[in-house]
């Protein structure tokens, strides 16, 4: 059975080469990776090639609950897209394009089977949020 494919994006207010920066450099990541304040990503890595694992730590503030998020790259297109494949074997494809003074970041990724496909998309979409409110802000 094919599994769902849910989009998101972001047209945010900042040039392409500082968009690929915050996304990809571990010291911006983890003050963006989250998708509400009582949550955080006090660690991430990055190794942006081919074969290269993603990995972030999101957890609540309070420390209760926490999960490791981890991908290995399967492309990485400089400024123009990455894709890569879960710890569970779903799928994300994530591009980056330039359209002017604002640039447009779109993911779309393989819906998982515990939670709703409108949850998923939620919680994706506030964390692509607060990517953009991090990349205008800073």
């Amino acid at each position: 059975m094919a599994k769902s494919k849910i989009q998101i994006e972001a047209t945010i207010s900042t040039t392409l080469p500082k968009i690929w920066q915050y996304w990809t450099e571990p010291n911006h990541i983890t003050k963006w990776n989250f998708a509400t304040p009582d949550w955080c990503c006090p660690r991430a890595s990055n190794d942006l090639r081919v074969g290269g694992k993603y990995s972030a730590r999101m957890e609540a503030i309070d420390g209760s609950f926490g999960f490791d998020f981890e991908a290995i790259y399967e492309e990485v297109i400089d400024q123009k897209s990455i894709a890569y494949t879960l710890s569970d074997g779903r799928k994300v494809i994530t591009s980056f394009e330039q359209l002017g003074t604002v640039t447009k970041v779109t993911t779309v990724f393989d819906a998982e089977n515990q939670n709703p496909v409108e949850m998923q998309k939620s919680g994706w979409q506030s964390i692509l949020n607060n990517f953009k409110k991090y990349a205008e802000e800073n």
